[in-house]
């Protein structure tokens, strides 16, 4: 039997190529998706999806409304920045970062392994071409890989977690390489954060702005779908 491997799948360019990786290297993928009252909420879609043309039979939604806790142009009545081009991202930390998301999301995908019996867990978390959340650092994902030993009944018992994040040390074109290889079908993503009714991607925003500077830099063609185009 093939080592299980709980796989963070929002539906993006960055966890479908996690779960790419993770089934390359000979894991079956749980997947774990979480509706948690995000405006873009069609990335739930695509991730049901991606699962499916992924062949994975284990696909998890779970739904937390963290529009309740608010703080977020991702979970609150807050603009989502929009630029013309991709220098003009800042460097500082935007209106977009969700209060402790991969803390939340991680911990959910967490309890996940130990009910399926996992000691692996993959996440999309990037540290190059990002926005600059703090949860996306390496630093982050190294110390929650220590409290999750600490903090479980299987880590107690001698189990001991490892949580991938393949991608960190990659630029956006990295990534979209190295999916490619793997066969991912990036059609079948969505990355905007701020999408119209129909669900094309706005363009503009810091999510479509290095999504499309991944695939210009790859020399691999977009298939994304944008307003006005």
């Amino acid at each position: 039997m093939k080592k299980k491997a709980v796989v963070l799948l929002s539906g993006g360019l960055d966890s479908t190529t996690c779960l790419g990786m993770a089934l390359r290297a000979g894991f079956e993928p749980v997947c774990l998706s979480i509706d948690y009252g995000q405006r873009h909420s069609i990335e739930l879609e695509r991730a049901k999806v991606v699962a499916k043309a992924h062949g994975v039979t284990d696909h998890r939604v779970v739904k937390l409304d963290l529009r309740a806790i608010g703080g977020s142009a991702l979970t609150a009545d807050i603009a989502v920045p929009k630029h013309d081009e991709v220098s003009q991202v800042s460097a500082n930390i935007p209106p977009t970062y969700v209060p402790a998301r991969n803390t939340i999301f991680l911990g959910l995908a967490l309890g996940l392994a130990e009910v399926v019996g996992a000691t692996d867990i993959f996440i999309g978390v990037n540290a190059v071409d990002y926005s600059g959340y703090p949860d996306c650092r390496p630093e982050f994902v190294r110390a929650f890989e220590q409290l999750a030993t600490l903090a479980t009944k299987a880590g107690v018992e001698g189990a001991r977690f490892t949580i991938h994040a393949p991608l960190s040390g990659m630029t956006k074109a990295d990534i979209v390489r190295t999916g490619a290889a793997a066969g991912v079908d990036y059609s079948l993503t969505h990355s905007c954060y701020d999408p119209s009714p129909e669900g094309l991607a706005c363009g503009r925003c810091d999510s479509c702005l290095l999504r499309r500077k991944g695939f210009e830099e790859a020399q691999v063609p977009d298939p994304t779908r944008y307003v006005g185009r």
